[in-house]
């Protein structure tokens, strides 16, 4: 059997649902809010490649080396935003979590904060992660942030590693967690998570 499977994960501020073309029209909603796919330091689906997006990364999940979500707000019912886990790696049991972005009206919540609580518990408590990754532009502070908040450490910075769809090259910061520091970050993810208010990113 695959190691990693399709899973609806669910918590207080949010519900991980494995996506489905069905998704389309109201990922198209919540892409809209805030206008995301206009900020150059990240790639987000616009409307029009909203569809293209999705088949993309449902191919790679059934090649086994993704497992997308959509992210449903759980207050209003409503999708507002996908994540993954990329870069699977079976035989080392490590992941990235990342390919994340939500709608302008979520962001600075705890829906964040717990959608990473989720994905980090299962990889490590589930699946047997020793390790779990988080990649993002070097120049995107606002998300390096919010990474060093979670709890992972910075492994490096891999220097014009991609480029950006505006031809620009991307250094990407690379932070991980690993399996002896889950319980502490876990402690950590636990305590922000009861505080009246989360505040996060918008993208990885």
């Amino acid at each position: 059997m695959p190691w990693l499977e399709p899973v609806t994960l669910a918590g207080e501020h949010a519900t991980l649902e494995p996506l489905d073309p069905a998704h389309e029209a109201a990922l198209v909603e919540a892409c809209a809010d805030g206008r995301l796919w206009e900020l150059w330091y990240t790639t987000v689906p616009s409307p029009a490649t909203m569809g293209a997006e999705i088949a993309r990364r449902l191919a790679l999940r059934q090649g086994g080396t993704m497992l997308p979500f959509s992210v449903r707000h759980n207050a209003s019912g409503r999708l507002a935003g996908m994540t993954t886990y990329m870069n699977v790696d079976a035989t080392h049991r490590r992941v990235e979590i990342g390919s994340t972005w939500y709608a302008a009206s979520v962001q600075r919540t705890a829906l964040n904060t717990e959608c990473k609580a989720m994905l980090l518990r299962h990889a490590f408590e589930h699946l047997d992660c020793i390790a779990v990754e988080f990649r993002t532009h070097s120049m995107n502070v606002q998300s390096r942030q919010a990474i060093e908040r979670l709890g992972a450490k910075l492994d490096g910075v891999l220097r014009s590693h991609v480029r950006m769809p505006n031809g620009s090259l991307r250094d990407t910061a690379v932070y991980s967690v690993t399996a002896a520091e889950w319980p502490a970050v876990r402690a950590n993810l636990e305590w922000r998570l009861r505080r009246p208010r989360a505040a996060e990113p918008a993208t990885s």
